[in-house]
């Protein structure tokens, strides 16, 4: 396994494409509607990224992927590629956008909630969001992967959710997708320890039902085998001297949030 370390110079350019790609996320918002498709949701984004970033969606054929983004609705847990079908009240969609600037990656997704919301919708995006931040706590030098994904394991858990476990983070920086790779469930103490300087997602996907998966014949989408709810949040991570940055921050968060 190589894990790339990241220098100073490095570390600034990740900067930049984790701020475009939180900027992505922030401008898309306010079009998550009913009535609205996916594909339409994917060509404004595809718009913003090339046209006013100057930068380059990532997942466009990215290993034949066809859109720009990722669209995973209700029971689709990842890798949902946009399309025709309108987003119907109480839809939850994840919004999953990597953008490439000056050869760097950023990579984050979050959900979002078309009209008014479902109990269940509001609950799982919820836990999901939460069971991000708690393994993001475990983010410093000296801890270990095991600890974070024990952290978001145990909390999910406990909210009588599931991890899904056949998808996970990753290392990312100049490459999408590198070691290492970084597992949502676990024991303490164990995998790779972490260092300053290593940048990689952690994006728990958690479903309100069993964790149990199946990937459809496109060869990306992935569902829920019982259907239920899933939802997903990432952001990207800088392991720091003394804990960790969030590359990946919104304006929201930005406003709220310490960084060092």
């Amino acid at each position: 396994m190589t894990i790339t370390i990241k220098t100073t110079e490095e570390q600034a350019r990740m900067r930049i494409s984790g701020r475009l790609t939180a900027d992505v996320l922030d401008m898309i918002g306010e079009h998550v509607r009913p009535g609205i498709t996916s594909a339409e949701l994917d060509q404004i984004c595809h718009d913003y990224i090339v046209d006013v970033q100057q930068a380059i969606p990532a997942p466009l054929n990215y290993r034949g992927f066809p859109k720009s983004i990722c669209t995973s609705i209700n029971h689709v847990v990842c890798h949902g590629i946009p399309g025709d079908r309108s987003l119907r009240h109480g839809d939850i969609v994840n919004i999953d956008v990597t953008v490439i600037k000056d050869g760097f990656h950023g990579d984050s997704s979050r959900m979002f909630i078309a009209g008014k919301p479902t109990v269940s919708g509001e609950r799982i995006a919820r836990v999901a969001y939460e069971a991000m931040w708690k393994g993001i706590e475990k983010v410093k030098p000296g801890n270990f992967l095991g600890d974070i994904g024990h952290c978001i394991q145990t909390f999910a858990e406990s909210r009588k959710c599931s991890i899904v476990r056949e998808y996970c983070g990753h290392g990312i920086g100049r490459v999408f997708h590198e070691d290492p790779q970084v597992l949502h469930y676990g024991r303490p103490g164990t995998g790779i320890e972490l260092r300053e300087g290593m940048t990689f997602t952690i994006e728990p996907m958690v479903n309100i039902g069993k964790r149990h998966v199946r990937l459809l014949p496109d060869g990306w989408t992935v569902i829920t085998k019982d259907r239920s709810l899933s939802a997903q949040w990432e952001h990207t991570i800088l392991v720091t001297s003394t804990g960790h940055e969030v590359l990946t921050l919104g304006a929201e968060d930005r406003a709220v949030r310490k960084q060092p």
